[in-house]
């Protein structure tokens, strides 16, 4: 059952260090004149059956008022459903989810050039060594792209290039296994990767398996290697689909897809192993819909968790216990369309950017500094199919 807010308080001081630490970044990075209120966005959609979308689409986010600019379309491509931007702020880096057969050797990633306008302008495009990739991330070093394939079920490293481009894979690995759904989980899906904050850890939730795979990353020879435990278990069934680290790395957490629960974990941060300390519902008693997470992400500030909701149509939203990473239960926020993916919480952690897939809608909701609680504005903005939304460097009015 669902445990109460505990009145979790998100401190003054905390949020101006958080805010300070964003400008700082960005600050090194951009190559413009900074505007902290202002961040470039990109939209990762899918293009494929009735989508309107053509690509990938960029557009301004003012911070100060929670507005967003019109989409354009930034580079025409093939389900660009996932995005990754390099630390540099001067390379996009978007997963072709595409899938034939048996789905091995058929996808491929995109590695493209951003402009000052916003434009991007392809470099390459590099076989992804599976089918249907779907989630990416760059290392913090900015010298290797990590991608998870669902079909096929494998996770990649690719070099990257001093023009930003990919290089070949440097370092494959396939899981194998199955568990207990029959429709889902005959077979291994790795659905995301991420890295640890150190760049010593990568964690690859994958839905076939029930796992949560643990590599040590080597940034200078491009490799994966498993760790010993290889993997971390959830509940049969469960269908771990992403992962989510807290600025500490003291704790972490994925949404089951399959579920509809949150299993969180304490984690070494000397090894990167992960003891699983809870299980929690992403949905009220009673429910009997359609049941499928999307996307769970940790504030910047460390206090809430976020997990979205396809068939609920809703975000949940938790408080965190800095002490025991254990969540409380806040309220589920309609996302008011259908199918929410992935969402974009800004750097400020002063507003939630909700994507819904079906409904061709991106809306802007409010946190609540204190609760986590998400309120919606009357910001909205439509383009085709949106899945996942990435951040480049402020910009200059």
């Amino acid at each position: 059952m669902f445990g109460l807010c505990r009145g979790f308080t998100f401190s003054q001081s905390l949020r101006r260090l958080v805010l300070l630490v964003v400008v700082l970044h960005f600050s090194l990075n951009s190559a413009g004149s900074l505007n902290a209120d202002q961040l470039r966005l990109y939209i990762g959609t899918y293009t494929s059956g009735d989508s309107s979308s053509q690509g990938i689409y960029t557009c301004l986010f003012d911070d100060e008022s929670g507005k967003l600019s019109a989409p354009k379309l930034a580079a025409e491509l093939t389900n660009p459903s996932f995005l990754a931007v390099h630390p540099s702020g001067q390379y996009l880096y978007a997963v072709i989810e595409v899938s034939n057969g048996d789905g091995r050797g058929d996808g491929e990633v995109a590695a493209l050039k951003i402009a000052s306008d916003g434009s991007l302008t392809l470099i390459n495009r590099v076989a992804s060594s599976g089918g249907a990739p779907c989630h990416c991330n760059v290392d913090a070093s900015g010298t290797n792209l990590l991608v998870a394939n669902y079909v096929g079920g494998s996770v990649a490293v690719f070099p990257i290039g001093e023009d930003g481009g990919l290089q070949e894979a440097s370092s494959v690995i396939l899981h194998e296994g199955s568990s207990v759904n029959e429709a889902r989980q005959k077979s291994p899906h790795a659905h995301s990767i991420n890295l640890s904050a150190d760049n010593r850890f990568a964690y690859a939730a994958d839905l076939g398996t029930d796992r949560i795979y643990v590599y040590e990353f080597n940034s200078a020879r491009h490799t994966l290697r498993a760790s010993k435990p290889a993997a971390a278990l959830v509940t049969p069934g469960g269908g771990p689909r992403h992962f989510a680290l807290h600025p500490s790395g003291k704790f972490a957490w994925t949404n089951c897809e399959l579920s509809m629960i949150v299993t969180g974990f304490r984690r070494d941060n000397s090894n990167g192993r992960l003891f699983a300390i809870q299980e929690i519902t992403t949905i009220p008693g009673g429910y009997t819909g359609r049941c499928s997470t999307a996307e769970c992400v940790v504030h910047p500030g460390g206090g809430f968790l976020y997990v979205s909701n396809r068939g609920h149509e809703t975000i949940t939203v938790y408080a965190i216990d800095q002490e025991t990473g254990l969540l409380s239960y806040v309220e589920n926020e309609a996302t008011g369309g259908r199918e929410p993916r992935n969402f974009f919480i800004s750097p400020t952690g002063r507003w939630l950017l909700a994507e819904n897939q079906n409904t061709d809608t991106i809306n802007v909701f409010s946190i609540d500094p204190e609760t986590g609680a998400l309120t919606a504005t009357d910001t909205s903005v439509a383009v085709g199919r949106p899945v996942c939304i990435r951040a480049a460097v402020p910009v200059s009015q």
